[in-house]
This record gives structure tokens, C-alpha cells and sequence, in this order.
């Protein structure tokens, strides 16, 4: 008999698995040890953000953008800020746009070292976890002394910024950067760039060709690190960038060659660690004295929005990639009546999903991590008709009965119905 058998299992990944970081799951199809599909399952971190945001008045969102993601909390509410500024034509005070840049470069290093960290982890590199993010302690202290948190430091404003940067935090930053020069970054270079071990285990893994990774549309490190020279901060001239020396940056720029594999992302991060350092220095160094808000009073930008009406929309480089947001106003309304953003984990987990077929069972979770995923700002719901294409708009009382009808399969026993236990509806 010639008849071949070919064997065909799939292991589920997530959602809670240790190789993960945040909740998700990849139905993983393997041949063997070869991986053959990956089905990408997103939904378990949904918190309807954008439904409270339309019962949230213009400078409470402000917060709540905030929380999108604990990591990148300064460049969602610096993109939401950016968006809402277009939408009704407030112009920035110079010396709020260098506060922007310098925290949202802080915050940058303090990803990256995160991220440099978690993929040595999944490699059982553990040492270098521990280094990077002993590291990150000092970018860290830096953020809570000017904005009085680690996380969530609440430094934008509609119109400007909240926190000033002083002449103490402005010799806290320099005296970072020179022990990151000196004692870190070298550390950093030399296991990511020249450590054998490390470029044979990361090398050629997850690999996501220029071509993939343009027809995903890949943000960020994932995008260059595939050889795509694209960085909102510099494509776009966004605010004072273009005098701070900002650019994209490559794997070709330090190792010559591309690839779009995991060792290239890592690459990239080191890079923009540097590039990073550079630009505060420049933007310390060429900050104007002056204010820092375009109103005196938080009060007066509701009294402006409340007459605003149209559309808004905000980009931004955020560590991961680039960030939009959009806002809708309408007269006489105190809050949007729209908000949406479009975070880059959501096409770089598809891209990255697509680089896994082909490769190792084992490759999963270095790949998956390469790409820094936040789940909690990706997760999205809709519940659309799959007859007529239209969207339905569940009320409360409509998602009680449906999380009754889920317990009553798991446990026959459970007697309940449906009680209102708030006030208004979940907008899908």
C-alpha cells in the first residue's frame, strides 16, 4: 500500500497560558512537530471602553483613554488628546509639544526594555529579563516623579499637557541616559545583537516577509523589522519631530541585512532604545520657556467643546506601533458622540499568525512575544446578522439573559432571570 497517512492534530494555546501575556488563544494545526494553520481567537479582555466613553464627558475620556493599556497609558491619551485637538482646532503651546515628545521617548524606552525582557524569558534566558528590567527601574522612577505614577501618569491634556517638565527631572533624564549609555545599552547590544546563542535561537524564527507584512499592514517594530521604513513621528511630521531627528529604524542599519524574523525585531527595539536617548536629549536641549496648557482653566475646554461639531482624528507612534483615534462631536453634547481607535497589536497578531505556518511548534511563543500584543487594547465585539449583514444593539437586560442561557448549559441547575442592573445600552 502507498497510501500515505498524514496525521493532523491542534493544540489550543490560551487564553491563560504562560507562554502568553495577556488573555488569547491560537488554535495551533500541527503535522508533526510543523505547524500547518494558526487560528487566531481574540475577545476575552473586551471592557466596552468605547461605550463608556460616550457617557463620559470630553476630559473624563481623557482618563479613560488612559487605561486603554497600562504600558502605552501616555500614547493613547496623547493620540485621543491629538485627535480631539484637530477636531475643534486647538493649537498647542510649543512647550507642551517637547513635554509630549519626552514622555512619550520615556515611555518608548521603558516598553522596549520590557518587551527585550519577555522574549528572553520565553527563550529561558532569564538573566537578561532580570537585567532589562532592573534597568527599566530607573526610566520608571523617572515617569513617577513627573507624573506621580509608575503607571497611568495622567500627563496630557486637551490643549496641552498637565505636568511640566522642571530642572531637577531634566537632570534625573540626562544622568538616565549617560548609565544607559554606558552601563546598559552596551550589555543590551552585545546579547541581542552578537550573542551566539541568541541569534541562533531567534534567527529565522517567525519570520514575516516585506511582502506579509505589508498586506497585514504590520505596525511598529513588526513592520520595521520586516525592512518597512514607516514611523508616524517621521512619515508624518507630527508635531516638533522633524527638528528632533527622528527616523525609522531598520535591521539593516545595524546588522546589514533583512530578514523580518524575531532576531530583526529585537534588533529594532535596540535601536530605537538609542534613537529614543537621542531625541530627549535634543528636545531638552531646544525646549522654549512658556505655558504649557492653551487654556487656563480645565473648566474653559468643556465650555469650548460643548459648541464643537465634526470629526477628529489622532495618530501617533506608540511603542508597538502606530495608533489612531477618532472622535465625533456634536453641538450641545458635553462628551463624544463617537469615539473609535485602531491599535497596531490587532494586524500584527494576523501577520504573526501568518509567519507561524511553516515553522516549529516550538517557535510559538518567541514569535507571539516578538510582536509586544496588548490584548486589552485590541479586543473588539459585534454581534452582526449573519443573514442580512446588519449590526444589533443588545440592551443590559439582553446580555443578562445571554450570560443566564451560558450558565444554564454549564449547570442545569442554576435558577435565575434577567434583573436590570444598571441604566442604559451596550452600543455593538
Amino acid at each position: 500500500m502507498n497510501e500515505k497517512i498524514e496525521y493532523w492534530v491542534k493544540i489550543p494555546i490560551g487564553p491563560i497560558h504562560p507562554a502568553l501575556e495577556e488573555p488569547e488563544k491560537f488554535i495551533i494545526t500541527l503535522d508533526g512537530e510543523r505547524i500547518i494553520n494558526v487560528d487566531v481567537k481574540l475577545g476575552y479582555n473586551l471592557r466596552g471602553l468605547e461605550w463608556i466613553a460616550m457617557r463620559r464627558n470630553w476630559i473624563q475620556v481623557l482618563y479613560l483613554a488612559e487605561r486603554i493599556c497600562g504600558i502605552c497609558s501616555f500614547s493613547h491619551n496623547h493620540t485621543y488628546a491629538r485627535a480631539v485637538e484637530e477636531m475643534a482646532g486647538i493649537e498647542l503651546p510649543e512647550r507642551a509639544e517637547y513635554i509630549r515628545v519626552i514622555i512619550g521617548e520615556l515611555e518608548r524606552i521603558h516598553s522596549h526594555l520590557l518587551n527585550l525582557g519577555v522574549v528572553a524569558h520565553t527563550i529561558g534566558y532569564d538573566t537578561v529579563l532580570h537585567l532589562s528590567w532592573l534597568a527599566r527601574e530607573r526610566v520608571m522612577d523617572i515617569l513617577e516623579d513627573i507624573g506621580g505614577n509608575r503607571v497611568n501618569y495622567a500627563g496630557n491634556m486637551i490643549g496641552g499637557v498637565r505636568r511640566d517638565i522642571k530642572d531637577r527631572h531634566k537632570r534625573a533624564i540626562l544622568e538616565m541616559i549617560q548609565y544607559y549609555r554606558q552601563e546598559v545599552m552596551p550589555k543590551v547590544e552585545e546579547i541581542f545583537l552578537y550573542d551566539p546563542t541568541v541569534e541562533a535561537r531567534l534567527r529565522d524564527s517567525g519570520v514575516i516577509p516585506k511582502r506579509v507584512a505589508i498586506e497585514y499592514s504590520a505596525q511598529g517594530p513588526t513592520a520595521r523589522g520586516s525592512g518597512i521604513r514607516k514611523d508616524v513621528r517621521y512619515n508624518e511630521k507630527l508635531g516638533v519631530y522633524p527638528d528632533l531627528g527622528v527616523k525609522p529604524v531598520t535591521p539593516k542599519e545595524f546588522t546589514g541585512v533583512v530578514k523580518g524574523d524575531v532576531f530583526d525585531r529585537m534588533v529594532v527595539r535596540v535601536g530605537e532604545i538609542w534613537n529614543s536617548m537621542e531625541i530627549i536629549e535634543r528636545a531638552l536641549d531646544q525646549m522654549p520657556e512658556g505655558k504649557i496648557k492653551a487654556f487656563p482653566k480645565d473648566n474653559l475646554i468643556l465650555v469650548k467643546l460643548k459648541k464643537a461639531e465634526g470629526e477628529g482624528i489622532g495618530r501617533y507612534e506608540a511603542p508597538r506601533g502606530e495608533l489612531i483615534h477618532y472622535v465625533r462631536a456634536e453641538k450641545g453634547k458635553d462628551g463624544p458622540a463617537k469615539w473609535k481607535m485602531r491599535e497596531p497589536t490587532f494586524p500584527n497578531l494576523f501577520a504573526v499568525a501568518r509567519a507561524l505556518v511553516g515553522e516549529q511548534l516550538a517557535d510559538v511563543p518567541v514569535a507571539i512575544a516578538s510582536i509586544d500584543p496588548c490584548l486589552s487594547c485590541t479586543d473588539r465585539v459585534a454581534v452582526i446578522d449573519a443573514n442580512t449583514g446588519k449590526r444589533k444593539i443588545l440592551t443590559e437586560v439582553d446580555l443578562l439573559k445571554e450570560s443566564i442561557k451560558k450558565t444554564k448549559e454549564i449547570n442545569p441547575n442554576i435558577k435565575a432571570r434577567p434583573e436590570r442592573i444598571g441604566i442604559g445600552r451596550c452600543m455593538l
